[in-house]
């Protein structure tokens, strides 16, 4: 058996665990720079209140998983995942262009169409990540590996949010910087994904349907005829709702309540990621 500390040595895993973890990464800086940016008044176009624009980007990020997850995992099981990891990678670039220009050019709405977009791209990796494990692992290796992905996640969530603000703080306005921060993640993210191995294909002759709300009420129906699964979905997507409405609300708690600065924000921000990556280790050390 091979040992836990030497999954992440493997050419199997380590090249989407990498993967992985500057997609998250990049995620936690862009949306944490961007929701800064607004609470800062660092861009002039903001047509809403601080509060309104906060709660509309987090909608944004989010509202994709909604709409394209099932759909998402009918593609991760009709074509072959390493060339869709490429693909989703090189779309990754584009959008942070896209953000780039909408932070040097300080335009708001272009920003939040970055912002979702990001979101589009993560819902498409998600099924892929979690489909690529089983068939890159062993069976005794599947707990230490899930527990390695979710910690990686949880710490480039930690890191990004930090980098996000470090950044945003040390420029002093200046967006070039986080504009290029985000871009150079962005092509560290696909270097790191042509180094995934070719996996099978599961399921060449499904169907994709393209019908996005048709499909995620297909998926919930299904989902709810598994009781036990089920309990679990509404569990861990409950916990997640109330941590994306929290942490939402903490840049301009910060600095209405607070009177502090971005760095401030990382330090309060800090604390819940630390939380989930202890989290995740616990849970391989509880389930055994």
């Amino acid at each position: 058996m091979e040992k836990n500390e030497h999954l992440l040595g493997t050419r199997r895993f380590l090249p989407m665990f990498v993967t992985q973890f500057f997609g998250a990464l990049n995620d936690n800086v862009y949306k944490q720079s961007l929701l800064l940016v607004i609470t800062y008044g660092l861009i002039n176009q903001q047509s809403a209140s601080v509060s309104t624009l906060n709660n509309l980007a987090a909608l944004l990020f989010i509202l994709p998983y909604f709409i394209f997850s099932a759909t998402a995992g009918q593609i991760a099981d009709k074509y072959e995942r390493s060339q869709l990891v490429r693909g989703i990678k090189i779309l990754e670039i584009v959008i942070m262009l896209i953000g780039s220009a909408g932070f040097l050019l300080g335009h708001l709405w272009l920003l939040l169409t970055a912002l979702f977009l990001m979101g589009v791209h993560s819902t498409f990796f998600g099924p892929i990540k979690y489909a690529i494990l089983p068939e890159i692992l062993r069976p005794n290796e599947l707990m230490s590996g899930n527990a390695l992905f979710q910690s990686g996640t949880s710490i480039a969530i930690l890191i990004g949010m930090i980098l996000g603000g470090a950044v945003i703080s040390a420029s002093d306005g200046n967006l070039f910087w986080i504009s290029l921060t985000v871009v150079t993640i962005a092509v560290l993210g696909y270097i790191s994904s042509r180094f995934v191995l070719k996996q099978n294909v599961t399921s060449p002759d499904i169907k994709i349907d393209w019908n996005f709300f048709r499909t995620s009420f297909q998926t919930l129906k299904y989902a709810k005829s598994l009781p036990i699964i089920f309990i679990i979905l509404l569990g861990n997507s409950w916990y997640w709702f109330y941590g994306a409405t929290y942490l939402t609300q903490i840049p301009q708690l910060t600095q209405q309540n607070l009177h502090a600065s971005e760095n401030v924000v990382s330090l309060l921000l800090t604390f819940f990621s630390v939380g989930i990556g202890v989290g995740s280790l616990l849970c391989r050390k509880i389930g055994g």
